[in-house]
């Protein structure tokens, strides 16, 4: 008979296995701090020196006043004789003085043959407009074009030699806490470099096409127009804005993003000024409640409040309509939408998908040029109800009238609106809540079109008898349109 002889494992104390797990750990953490060691730079010297020659100085010159202009009284006033007495003693016969105002900035050098990329306002108004190599070289420069939407001006440079150039990278990359080098002209102190992270994304300060990094690297006066570089010495933004109470770096610095600014830079050069995608609809965020109202299982959109005479109007875009992609890409909100068509060409046909009646439409539309386009006040459609037609109902804190000759006279309603006028709004209702205001005409309810306070009522029962929790509505106000969501009372 074999005999088959099992070894038997041995045991580990619980003791030993605690070690055995601590040692464990802290090897992993080891090697986490050292692969953050080598995520982090010893130093920015190497990526300074490489890219700083393409960074320039720019000075501006403004004539403040003319030669010839005076200080003078008004014409008639008793003070004339004294004025012009006081003008010709101190002046003489002598022309005055041309006085001149100078402004500093910074920019960027983006091709061999010359062009330059700073900021609109560090340009504006000049007359006389001076860049500053790094080599100390100065040359006079010309606007290429400019673009007050995003800050951003392209300036141009004669060169007999190809000159130093960076170029750019792509924003959308970066993530917060991401190193970024800072290069520029601060206060007037010349070349100097500043180095930080990217605090935040997506910020927007004052314009419908902001898409700012925010960042930590010192940035003052003077930086405005400079370059913001990430690891591999490319541009990933345009140092335009800092928030502070004294005027000074507090590490809040908003750069904006390369890839809005490459898109512009493009056309300015191409063009010589911005040539942006216009779709031509009016929008407004979609809500939780009005998710809710019109049964849209996600907020996100843009929801389509007005649809004037356009490119939106001739592909069968309508108001009530909530844009979930455009071209492809999907739009997670009304800002997504806008630079999403601003950055479309124009005369492009792209496809648009819409959320309606509980479903989704794909429609092609043909964009049109924003900078041409005049947008037109929607077409409510006819009819006016005289006084002798006029009812009245009270439903959801709100008392509705129809909407005859003598109200649109009271409240200011032009012919082309047609729907129901508010009449009062109980305080503290959800209406109130929600801004609506007496002399707000409702043109839709559930995105059916409403004549008469009955359509608003019925609308809003048959709601309630379905089991809904809300209702939408389109309000008019002062001749633009947006949607409400009410939630309906028991």
């Amino acid at each position: 008979m074999t005999h088959v002889k099992t070894l038997a494992k041995p045991m580990v104390s619980p003791g030993r296995m605690l070690l055995m797990l601590l040692a464990s750990m802290a090897m992993m953490l080891t090697a986490a701090q050292e692969l953050r060691a080598q995520n982090m730079p010893n130093s920015f010297a190497d990526l300074s020196a490489e890219v700083s020659p393409a960074v320039v100085n720019i000075t501006t010159s403004t004539v403040l006043n003319r030669p010839g202009e005076q200080l003078d009284a008004p014409q008639g006033s008793p003070f004339d004789d004294l004025f012009k007495e006081f003008t010709d003693r101190n002046r003489g016969d002598q022309p005055r003085p041309e006085r001149r105002g100078t402004a500093l900035g910074s920019g960027f050098i983006i091709s061999a043959d010359g062009y330059v990329v700073t900021n609109n306002h560090v340009i504006e108004d000049a007359d006389e407009i001076e860049v500053e190599l790094r080599n100390g070289e100065k040359r006079a420069a010309v606007i290429i074009g400019t673009d007050e939407r995003t800050d951003i001006a392209l300036l141009k440079i004669e060169t007999d030699d190809p000159l130093p150039y960076v170029t750019f990278g792509n924003s959308d990359e970066m993530r917060v806490g991401d190193w970024v080098l800072a290069i520029g002209n601060p206060l007037g102190q010349g070349f100097s470099v500043s180095a930080g992270i990217v605090s935040a994304r997506g910020r927007e300060l004052s314009g419908s096409y902001d898409d700012f990094l925010q960042t930590d690297a010192a940035i003052n006066r003077g930086n405005s127009g400079g370059p913001l570089f990430n690891m591999r010495g490319e541009v990933v933004g345009v140092n335009t804005a800092i928030l502070s109470p004294s005027g000074g770096s507090i590490g809040i610095g908003f750069s904006m993003a390369s890839n809005v600014v490459s898109g512009v830079t493009d056309q300015l050069e191409q063009y010589g000024e911005t040539r942006r995608g216009w779709l031509g609809v009016r929008i407004q965020t979609v809500t939780q409640d009005i998710a809710d109202a019109i049964g849209l299982e996600q907020v996100a959109g843009a929801l389509v409040t007005d649809v004037p005479d356009g490119p939106a109007a001739d592909g069968g875009l309508e108001a009530g309509d909530v844009i979930m992609r455009f071209d492809g890409e999907d739009v997670e909100s009304t800002r997504e939408l806008v630079r999403l068509v601003a950055k479309t060409a124009v005369g492009s046909s792209v496809r648009v998908v819409v959320f309606r009646d509980g479903g989704t439409e794909t429609l092609l539309v043909t964009l049109g040029r924003l900078e041409e386009a005049v947008l037109a006040s929607a077409d409510g459609g006819g009819g006016t109800l005289e006084p002798a037609e006029a009812q009245q109902f009270s439903i959801q804190g709100l008392l509705l009238g129809q909407l005859t000759s003598e109200y649109r006279e009271r409240f200011m309603i032009s012919e082309e609106t047609s729907g129901v006028v508010i009449l009062e709004v109980d305080d503290g209702s959800q209406a109130a809540e929600k801004g609506l205001r007496a002399g707000d005409v409702i043109t839709e309810v559930s995105q059916n079109p409403v004549r008469v306070p009955k359509d608003v009522v019925e609308r809003i029962e048959a709601a309630r008898d379905a089991g809904r929790r809300s209702i939408l509505l389109l309000v008019r106000s002062g001749g633009s349109g947006r949607f409400v969501a009410l939630t309906l009372a028991e």
